[in-house]
């Protein structure tokens, strides 16, 4: 029974350890949480350049697309105005819609247009 009673009555000290701040350590630990936030700076600019990139790219398919269609657009346009400007149409709408006559040689004036010329060079025109 005595053993257990000096088992009981030992002195436990619960005294707070205080530790010592190690400088080097610390150093070092700041150190290594500089280079990782480096590294993901880095990370995360390339990823931001790559996306910039692939949405570059998205906008240049798309414009091309716009531009193959406008281009449609035109062909289809001037095709269409060739048609409207045939002379074949025109005297078509102009007989049958207009009810004009086509005149005889005798009844037709051509009228020509002159061109005024050009004025002669300076260096032919008399000076005051």
């Amino acid at each position: 029974m005595e053993a257990f009673e000096y088992a009981i009555k030992k002195d436990v000290r619960n005294n707070p350890i205080v530790r010592e701040v190690d400088e080097t350590r610390q150093r070092e630990l700041w150190q290594s949480i500089a280079v990782a936030g480096l590294l993901v700076l880095v990370l995360l600019v390339s990823a931001w350049q790559h996306f910039e990139l692939l949405r570059h790219g998205y906008q240049v398919e798309e414009l091309q697309r716009q531009r193959a269609a406008e281009e449609d657009t035109s062909h289809r346009l001037k095709l269409e105005i060739d048609t409207l400007k045939s002379p074949k149409r025109i005297e078509m709408l102009a007989t049958q819609q207009l009810h004009l006559v086509t005149p005889n040689r005798d009844e037709a004036i051509v009228i020509e247009r002159v061109v005024p010329a050009e004025p002669p060079a300076a260096s032919v025109v008399a000076r005051r």
